[in-house]
């Protein structure tokens, strides 16, 4: 699916879906008493491959669950920060290389 990222606003990509609550968290206990059922499968961001390859080389499943769960949390953070004010700049075509976390 071809649209605009929620996170960059880079335009005219190819879109994945990120579940903004991952999905190998949905069963732990304090999730699931936190979000509600239907909070859990609606709560998804739509971002181009560059960025969602950044989100989770820099942020644990764990992490997102607990504290990166929403748009704005997500921009949050520092690293995520810098990497959409630097690719909302470049062209459409430029796939970077997410470093991972050490």
């Amino acid at each position: 699916m071809k649209g605009v990222c929620e996170l960059c606003g880079r335009e005219n990509l190819e879109l994945t879906r990120h579940h903004l609550i991952p999905r190998t968290r949905h069963r732990n206990r304090r999730v699931r008493r936190r979000f509600g059922r239907e909070e859990l499968t609606r709560r998804i961001l739509m971002v181009c491959r560059p960025c969602h390859g950044q989100i989770h080389a820099l942020l644990s499943e764990k992490e997102l669950a607990d504290h990166f769960h929403s748009r704005e949390a997500l921009l949050a953070h520092p690293g995520i920060r810098r990497f959409v004010e630097w690719i909302r700049t470049r062209p459409a075509d430029l796939k970077p290389r997410a470093r991972r976390r050490r």
